[in-house]
């Protein structure tokens, strides 16, 4: 009997990967051991390869697209303009630099695979064609393609103005995801083992702040208030300023830390002064995480996450989390009370309930030989 392959595409430790999916065969183990760079995940409890043009093809996959310098250096002149028309309206409507990114990077795939044909030319039953590619050849993600159906529609409801010009094209289901948490004990270990006080000093207060990472590489010294005990984020997600507690038992490290790194502008600065890289925060917690042998798949932004389930647990009020993390929406807030453990914990499984009925009934049948442990 055939063993049945699934192929995940995912993306693991900002690497993107596929991963090899069999059910238990001690000779289908064997020979994907042998694939050149393949690596175990304890996490999918699955082989996974980086992926590659060579891998796809050796699976049977449809080819990866094109990304970035790759995609835009390929798109047709009859589409240069609407690419360009579509980046300055971001630009008017005062995006930030990332979402300009993404979007660009997005609407640009379609003009990729549209080579001469005027991008202005397509109505929405020929977009529905183009999404359902995304979906059945692309395989993309529910995440990606809304990200890529909000760039082209920008384009064709805000640059080109037609009104209503997506009502006809659904969109697919989000999936409903929980945040992940790391617990309190995990996170200890991960500022145990983080030695270098610039990042020790990094981690703790992103969890103890509960910030983005984008927010805590942008804190400047001058935004720091030791008197006040607050910290003053500018321009966060959403364009909002806010102030966050900043806790008391982390002023002595700053002094320290003060003292050693002597930052100019920000807090946390680069090897050569300027602001710390996001892309290097990044690697301080995935470092941390490797060397705790924290056995999750989980970001920085679960720093984020855990802080604001810790506070759930311990009885702050779900207004003031909503403001202390930012949220424009209290829906946002309220995903953690589904990942907060304070009620729920207490709730006693029917099976315990019924355990001594059942320990009896196990002995009448089994005899009073067994013991359980």
């Amino acid at each position: 009997m055939a063993i049945e392959i699934k192929y995940e595409l995912a993306n693991h430790k900002g690497k993107d990967v596929i991963y090899i999916h069999f059910e238990r065969d001690l000779e289908m183990n064997q020979r994907v051991r042998k694939l050149v760079g393949v690596k175990w995940s304890n996490s999918k409890k699955a082989w996974y390869v980086l992926d590659s043009a060579f891998y796809r093809e050796k699976f049977k996959l449809s080819p990866k697209s094109p990304i970035g310098k790759e995609v835009l250096s390929n798109i047709d002149d009859v589409n240069q303009p609407a690419l360009q028309k579509f980046v300055e309206t971001l630009q008017l409507k005062a995006y930030s630099p990332s979402t300009i990114t993404t979007y660009k990077n997005e609407f640009a795939q379609l003009l990729y695979i549209l080579k001469n044909i005027p991008v202005d030319s397509l109505d929405a039953t020929r977009l529905r064609s183009y999404f359902l590619y995304c979906i059945n050849t692309l395989k993309l993600s529910e995440n990606t393609l809304h990200s890529r159906i909000n760039a082209v529609k920008f384009y064709f409801e805000t640059v080109l103005r037609r009104e209503k010009f997506f009502f006809e094209i659904q969109r697919p289901k989000k999936p409903s995801l929980l945040p992940k948490v790391i617990s309190i004990k995990d996170i200890k270990k991960l500022f145990e083992v983080t030695t270098n006080l610039k990042h020790n000093t990094m981690l703790k207060l992103c969890y103890g702040m509960g910030l983005r990472v984008s927010e805590i590489v942008a804190i400047k010294i001058e935004d720091i208030d030791s008197e006040r005990m607050q910290v003053f984020i500018e321009r966060a997600k959403g364009k909002k300023d806010r102030y966050v507690n900043l806790p008391e038992s982390i002023l002595w490290q700053m002094r320290e830390y003060f003292k050693e790194f002597r930052p100019k502008v920000y807090l946390f600065e680069g090897q050569f002064g300027g602001q710390y890289s996001v892309r290097s925060a990044q690697q301080v917690f995935s470092d941390a995480l490797q060397k705790a042998k924290i056995n999750k798949t989980v970001g920085i932004h679960g720093l984020r996450h855990s802080y604001a389930t810790h506070l759930m647990e311990s009885g702050t009020d779900v207004m003031f989390i909503q403001k202390l993390l930012g949220h424009s929406d209290i829906k946002t807030t309220l995903r953690y009370v589904h990942v907060s453990k304070k009620e729920v914990k207490n709730i006693k499984s029917p099976l315990d309930t019924m355990c001594i009925f059942l320990r009896m009934r196990f002995f009448v049948n089994f005899g009073e030989n067994y013991h359980f442990k």
